[in-house]
């Protein structure tokens, strides 16, 4: 885990994000730890927020991601057997 003073921080904030592709990053304030910075997924992920189908579909991204279901075979479709 990558440890930043505020001063640092504040300083170079790009390096700050390249820290926080490898993990948390703790920004201290007077030497304690005051904030903690990481990806926006490793946040979801942790905080149980992960999205849902309807928010994976509404983004753009997903515009981009080639997607071809199976066919369903012949006997995938049936009648109800009320008997």
């Amino acid at each position: 885990m990558h440890t930043l003073s505020s001063r640092e921080f504040n300083q170079d904030v790009g390096r700050a994000k390249r820290a926080a592709e490898d993990g948390p990053v703790v920004i201290t304030d007077r030497g304690r730890p005051a904030y903690v910075l990481m990806r926006h997924e490793t946040y979801l992920r942790i905080s149980g927020q992960e999205p849902n189908i309807a928010a994976l579909l509404a983004d753009p991204a997903s515009e981009e991601v080639e997607f071809e279901p199976p066919r369903l075979g012949a006997d995938a479709v049936r009648g109800a057997d009320f008997g």
